[in-house]
């Protein structure tokens, strides 16, 4: 009962059920009594309330930092102080899910060149239909803009439709320097052997059991799956590919990214094309988890072999 709002809750109980007097059940809690009779003159913020409800409702995992982005980008004056004061009060906290135990001990940071296609990522992850049928969806991303580059749903997928959808990504985007993935046999394929060969891209296979070594894709299948996967139901393949476009399209163009500052990754993508340089990430929490610029001297396949 330290709060003040506890104390006035302790007051107006006493002296309604015991019939006390102001002063003695103030002396009682310890509180002041101007304290008590204090009525707070700060605005009803209805509309504020009922946007903040609407945009909690329409995306249930995001905290108040990003709420508070996407009201700023709106227009909305208030800081993010107010924000957190009103997020509380209206019983918006996300509930947090268990966390994996974490790995002991120190990583050498992985070198990655500040510019998009310096490097991709891939990996599946995986979910089933409302009948039941296994679904797979092959995701790629920009490491360095944290691009959702592409999200390919599909009951299966082979190394022959890995080179395919790389293939046509490629030719509307450009080719990159290195591509990560696990040692999944659809990228051990001799196809994406032949593939990586006759396009002179390098592929590095992480360790096995290592799936940290590729963390940014581990991390972005996370995201999807705490915000997409486990709030939709497919009925079909047609269906969840609708979907999965969608927010794709959503989480590159709308979506705050916390490692870019809350800049969307297309808006840091942008201004990383037209300036050449890393945006400055003033107003992010997070650390910067691109690694720092290959040294001189040092290309970029050597130092993400030497890192590992």
């Amino acid at each position: 009962m330290v709060g003040p709002a506890a104390k006035r809750e302790a007051v107006a109980h006493l002296r309604g059920v015991l019939e006390m007097s102001e002063r003695r059940a103030s002396s009682l809690v310890a509180a002041d009594r101007k304290m008590i009779r204090y009525r707070s003159r700060r605005p009803v913020d209805t509309e504020l309330r009922a946007r903040l409800r609407e945009l909690a409702n329409q995306r249930r995992r995001f905290g108040y930092r990003r709420l508070y982005i996407l009201l700023r980008d709106e227009g909305e004056p208030s800081g993010i102080n107010r924000i957190y004061r009103l997020y509380r009060e209206e019983g918006l906290a996300v509930r947090k899910r268990r966390s994996r135990r974490k790995a002991v001990g120190t990583r050498a940071p992985i070198l990655v060149e500040a510019k998009p296609n310096a490097r991709w990522s891939l990996d599946f992850i995986h979910d089933q239909l409302a009948c039941g049928r296994r679904l797979r969806i092959l995701n790629i991303v920009d490491d360095v803009t944290r691009e959702c580059l592409a999200a390919i749903p599909d009951t299966s997928i082979s190394g022959r439709r890995v080179i395919r959808e790389l293939t046509t990504l490629i030719e509307g985007r450009g080719k990159p320097q290195m591509i990560v993935s696990d040692n999944g046999t659809e990228f051990t394929s001799n196809a994406v052997l032949r593939w990586s060969k006759e396009h002179r891209v390098e592929w590095h296979y992480i360790a096995p059991g290592k799936p940290m070594q590729n963390g940014y894709i581990e991390s972005f299948n996370g995201r999807m799956r705490d915000e997409l996967l486990n709030d939709s139901l497919f009925l079909d393949l047609d269906q969840a590919r609708k979907i999965v476009t969608a927010w794709v399209a959503d989480y590159n163009t709308r979506r705050p990214h916390s490692s870019l500052g809350y800049k969307t990754p297309a808006a840091y993508a942008g201004h990383l094309t037209a300036t050449g340089h890393r945006a400055p990430l003033h107003e992010g929490s997070a650390r910067w988890s691109v690694a720092h610029i290959a040294p001189k001297g040092v290309s970029t396949a050597e130092a993400l072999i030497t890192a590992g």
